[in-house]
Formats: structure tokens, C-alpha cells, sequence
């Protein structure tokens, strides 16, 4: 159930972003979701990929820093309520969201998450019925 994230450090300069883009898709590395935060000096480009290793190697060959976070692949049915139950799962877990974003997968709304304790929420979350996805299934989805 752990999805392996490419957290990517980038400086914050006009083609930095096309750089790290460019080298995952001229290795046929496909992005299946992503997060850009930044501040005045540099950016974190938070990104799942169809090849996480193959794409953290061509970055590094690159040039380009890339470290491993696991993350958290939840879905969310699309209905009301459905996002708070699972941040009280998570709450009740004993944990605490560090920032999530958007999976798009086509089907239902889902959500990657970072907590602070993952195999704990995990095991909450199978508990309580949500359903979450493996890396393989995240991998593999397409736009």
C-alpha cells in the first residue's frame, strides 16, 4: 500500500520545472500526478511515476536531486462526508496529515497523503473500509 513519491528540490528559475520534465519524458517515464510548492529560492516537485527507480536514476544522471518519500494512495468516493471520514481515520489513527494532493484515476476522486506514521493509518484505513491502492495500480494509471 505504500507508494513510492519522487520529491524532487529544484532551484525557483525560468526552466527548471521544463528541465526535470524533460528528462523523465525522454526516458519514457510517465507522471501520473504531481504537487509543485515553491518559494522565493526553490521549488518541491512532489510526483508519482509510471517507474519510480528508472525515474529517480535519470534525474540523478541528470543532475537533478530526487529522494523517495512513501506516500498513501486513498480513495475518496464522491459523495458527502467522504473526505472527512477518512481524516478522522487518520486522526483517530494517531497520526497527522503532513499535505496531501490530487489523484486523478478517472473513477473516484482519490487523494495522495503523507502522514507522519504510515503503517498504523494504513492498517486504520483498511479497518474502516476505505479503499487504497497499491503502487502498481498507481503506477500504471494514465491521463
Amino acid at each position: 500500500m505504500l507508494i513510492k513519491q519522487l520529491s524532487v528540490f529544484i532551484e525557483n528559475r525560468e526552466g527548471r520545472l521544463l528541465e526535470v520534465t524533460d528528462v523523465l519524458a525522454k526516458h519514457d517515464v510517465n507522471i501520473v500526478t504531481l504537487s509543485l510548492a515553491d518559494t522565493s529560492e526553490y521549488g518541491i516537485l512532489r510526483i508519482i511515476v509510471s517507474d519510480p527507480e528508472k525515474g529517480r536514476e535519470v534525474l540523478k544522471e541528470a543532475g537533478i536531486s530526487a529522494k523517495f518519500t512513501e506516500v498513501i494512495a486513498v480513495q475518496v468516493p464522491n459523495k458527502s462526508g467522504e473526505l472527512q471520514h477518512i481524516l478522522k481515520v487518520v486522526s483517530d489513527a494517531g497520526s497527522n496529515i503532513e499535505y496531501m494532493y490530487v489523484l486523478s484515476t478517472g473513477i473516484n476522486s482519490s487523494v495522495i497523503v503523507k502522514v507522519t506514521d504510515t503503517l498504523p493509518v494504513i492498517e486504520a484505513l483498511k479497518k474502516s473500509g476505505v479503499t487504497m491502492y497499491t503502487a502498481e495500480e498507481v503506477y500504471r494509471f494514465q491521463a
